[in-house]
């Protein structure tokens, strides 16, 4: 079994008389410790297929299983417990608490968990030892992307769920962050699914799904990721 199954998944939201498909019977798997990339248009699913993954969003029907849990039948309460102990968000803007600090940012985010990092060691290991006393407004944006990754590592999640991670930085800043979600997937052995509009990091990943109108239409395995220094667009 893999360590994250999702087969035959529906999402359906209502406009009035008309329901719409936001996925339509996906199917995939990822293996623990993947880098897999999820590729596609605007409004093919990828978000929804993240949100569901994460427990803030449920699928009108089908399974979705994570490390043998099926997300998908978990009760309100139950959905919390699995966003607080087993999820790590990385979001296109930051979303930091801007009166804490960096580090308080951080150790916000283990409180609520039980097998939480050392915050001071994450700090270190995204390169911010000596931001750790700055306010985001402090910070520039691709520091505050970093904060926001340790804050969700720190949480020692089984998933590591990022949403267009890059969106708001520039090309080199952008580079640096996909690094560190490589480095930390290597490193960790942890699960990171990334979803971006740009096809051209998929050789960064293990596993590439490509979204299409709701639907997992083409998946590549890479045997050989190519380390992200390497990609150039």
């Amino acid at each position: 079994m893999s360590y994250i199954e999702f087969k035959n998944v529906k999402k359906e939201y209502k406009m009035g008389e008309v329901a719409i498909k936001a996925l339509d019977n996906t199917n995939f798997t990822i293996e623990k410790g993947e880098l897999v990339v999820i590729v596609g248009p605007s409004g093919a699913g990828k978000t929804t297929c993240l949100n569901i993954l994460g427990g803030m969003d449920t699928a009108t029907s089908g399974d979705v299983i994570v490390d043998e849990k099926n997300v998908s039948t978990l009760k309100k309460k139950e959905l919390v417990k699995y966003r607080r102990e087993d999820i790590g968000f990385v979001f296109q803007f930051y979303n930091l608490v801007q009166n804490l600090t960096a580090i308080e940012n951080v150790e916000l985010a283990t409180q609520i968990c039980k097998d939480s990092l050392n915050p001071e060691t994450i700090m270190k290991k995204v390169g911010l030892k000596d931001r750790v006393r700055n306010f985001p407004s402090q910070l520039s944006g691709g520091e505050q992307q970093r904060v926001a990754i340790a804050r969700a590592i720190a949480k020692n999640p089984k998933l590591l769920l990022c949403d267009e991670p890059t969106g708001a930085l520039d090309y080199k800043t952008g580079k640096q962050i996909l690094e560190l979600l490589q480095n930390t997937c290597r490193k960790e052995n942890m699960t990171v699914i990334i979803i971006t509009h740009n096809s051209a990091i998929a050789p960064m990943a293990d596993k590439v799904i490509h979204f299409k109108n709701g639907k997992a239409e083409n998946i590549i395995i890479n045997e050989n990721p190519t380390p992200i220094e390497e990609i150039e667009w």
